[in-house]
């Protein structure tokens, strides 16, 4: 484990509310190699924070495995916005695939179909569009939204957790056309493997952070044997290069990566942020600005926050 020394706490407000988030936060690793990220979401426990520690200690000793591709395709990801905003954050994303997130709490289902209207409009008929409903639907939900949503489209590539339990994914696959994508369901359980055992998803959504690094998550990609999307945890860029490292690692990649989440922050740690280009981004490890460091450092309060929870964690892997 790092000496306390070799950390940096940082906390950047995001452009727009996501996941009930309105400011990110973490802290970075400094290893013999470079930088990691070790930025779990605040409502996790220091056992659920562990695999996330992994992953920032790898990327800091650089062991990552050899890329076998340069560059990774790329889904443009749009919040909950109006269908104006939505179809101007598409139409300038250069992406020919959209994650559409639906489903927020307090949110109509009208609401969702215009944004996908709107998303479909910018990317034309071509394009491909996935939905993120984080596990809000329970099974009639799921099935009647997925309807809806799919028609909206014009069509899904898939629908990401559209219920919270394995089980409910089982049924809902069962009843919907649509393919059923599992994130939450192979990151924040016990047993990744029962979305496969269950056969309850056609895809596979692996967070680099969440999964325990880039090793970890190429060994539960080959294993789950499922088409797999690697996504992001709403890291900075030195964050998503481990995600970039993993996607282009993967010895198959045919779906879009939900990685390109960087320009969500209001501002970033490198000064050559991980953007996509012509709905690709770059297989390459930023350098940390020293200058965006300080202008993010975090207040003396979170400070102290992010370090207490550091050595939880360090105590839970001991």
């Amino acid at each position: 484990m790092p000496e306390l020394a070799d950390v940096v706490v940082w906390s950047i407000p995001m452009r727009v509310r996501f996941r009930g988030i309105t400011v990110r936060e973490g802290l970075l690793l400094r290893g013999e190699a470079g930088w990691g990220e070790w930025s779990p979401f605040l409502e996790y426990d220091s056992t659920e924070a562990l695999p996330w520690l992994r992953c920032a200690l790898e990327a800091a000793a650089g062991d990552w495995p050899e890329p076998v591709r340069d560059r990774v395709p790329v889904n443009v990801t749009v919040p909950v916005v109006s269908p104006e905003d939505a179809h101007a954050l598409v139409s300038r994303s250069g992406c020919r695939t959209a994650k559409v997130k639906v489903a927020d709490p307090g949110a109509r289902l009208a609401d969702d179909q215009a944004r996908l209207e709107a998303v479909r409009d910018a990317l034309g008929p071509q394009g491909r569009i996935r939905v993120d409903a984080n596990g809000a639907w329970d099974i009639d939900e799921a099935v009647s939204s997925i309807a809806v949503l799919d028609r909206a489209a014009g069509g899904l590539e898939y629908v990401e957790q559209p219920c919270a339990a394995v089980e409910d994914l089982v049924v809902v696959r069962r009843r919907t056309s649509v393919r059923i994508a599992a994130d939450e369901s192979i990151r924040r359980v016990e047993d990744p493997y029962r979305v496969r055992d269950l056969e309850a998803a056609d895809v596979a959504v692996l967070k680099v952070q969440p999964l325990g690094g880039v090793r970890a998550c190429l060994r539960i990609a080959e294993e789950i044997g499922l088409p797999v999307v690697v996504s992001s945890a709403l890291e900075t860029s030195v964050g998503l290069a481990a995600g970039v490292a993993l996607a282009a690692a993967l010895p198959e990649l045919d779906l879009a990566c939900g990685l390109a989440t960087s320009g969500m922050l209001a501002d970033d740690l490198v000064d050559e942020p991980l953007v996509p280009v012509d709905g690709h981004l770059p297989v390459r490890v930023p350098a940390v600005s020293r200058t965006r460091l300080g202008r993010a450092a975090a207040a003396a309060d979170r400070e102290a926050h992010w370090r207490a929870r550091l050595l939880d964690v360090q105590d839970q892997s001991s």
